[in-house]
Order: C-alpha cells, then sequence, then structure tokens
C-alpha cells in the first residue's frame, strides 16, 4: 500500500461497509461503477491484495489479539490474489472469534470445484462466478450490494472487534 492508500484505508477503517478486494483493475471499476450506480458506494474500499485486506481488518498486529479494527458489512473477496490468496483471507477471517461474523461474499472467476467446495467449508456466506459479460457482471454486483447492504440482518460486531462503537 502506497503512503496515501494507507492515509485513506486509516481514516476510514472503522467506516467501511463494503470491502472490495480485487486485484483486477477491469474487474474492481466494473464493480465500482454498479455499486456507484446505486449510490452504494460511500463507504468502499477497494485493496488489491490479500496482505492489505487483512491489514485493514486486523491492523498490523494481524489477527493474533483476536481484535478487529474494521468490521465491513461485507467483503467482496477474490480468490486469486498476490501476496495471501483470497481463500487464506478467508480463512483468517472465520476462523477470528471477533471477525468470523463478517460477510464474506466470493467473487471469482474460478469455476473450479476444489475453490468453491473448499470456500463454503471455511465459512463463505456466498460464492458468485463473476458473469464474463459486462451488463451481468454489473447486475450481479449492484444486486450484492443492494441485498447485503440494505436487506441483510448481521449481529453486532463483538466487544473488541470495532473499538470506534462502545459496547452498548
Amino acid at each position: 500500500m502506497t503512503g496515501d492508500e494507507k492515509e485513506t484505508t486509516m481514516k476510514t477503517a472503522n467506516q467501511v461497509e463494503i470491502l472490495l478486494v480485487e486485484d483486477n483493475p477491469r474487474d474492481a471499476e466494473l464493480a465500482l461503477r454498479a455499486l456507484r450506480k446505486r449510490h452504494l458506494t460511500n463507504k468502499l474500499v477497494w485493496v488489491k491484495d490479500g496482505a492489505a485486506a487483512l491489514d485493514l481488518i486486523f491492523g498490523p498486529d494481524g489477527a493474533a489479539n483476536n481484535c478487529v479494527r474494521c468490521h465491513p458489512k461485507i467483503i467482496l473477496l477474490d480468490l486469486k490474489l498476490p501476496k495471501v490468496g483470497g481463500l487464506e483471507v478467508l480463512r483468517q477471517l472465520k476462523s477470528n472469534p471477533a471477525a468470523k461474523t463478517i460477510p464474506v461474499v466470493v467473487l471469482t472467476s474460478s469455476r473450479e470445484e476444489q475453490d468453491l467446495v473448499r470456500s463454503y467449508e471455511l465459512g463463505v456466506n456466498s460464492y458468485i462466478v463473476k458473469p464474463v459479460n459486462f451488463d451481468n457482471f454489473s447486475e450481479a454486483v449492484a444486486q450484492l450490494g443492494c441485498y447485503w447492504l440494505l436487506l441483510n440482518e448481521v449481529p453486532r460486531p463483538l466487544a473488541g472487534a470495532d473499538p470506534s462503537n462502545p459496547k452498548p
């Protein structure tokens, strides 16, 4: 992450609603455009690799302290990522008590059965193969955003999961 990206990320870490983890700039731009069209990008952060996603969620100390500094309403996660792969990101999220309730949707081009099975074994909430057609891809992302941000109900973050939200 560049210094500017880190600064923006630090400012917004506790305000993120959508975390887009996508290394392909074209796919990321299509997703952003589809979400923007539905007015769902105000609190969106895009990171380009798995290491940056884990750093945003857990901070520089990693998941070791069972503390989450960013608790987005949804993570849109590609599987084929540089630095740390999507399956490893998913494993770390779902094995951490403070992060396991964050909904994760795998949005990938992989049709490999082993990726699908492994994702569900690790606790993914949904697995979607990216449509090749631009219009279909845009519509799929827009529907994902609407469902997970507007309709889906999630439990409050666990104590210590989000330092910006005091306990009730």
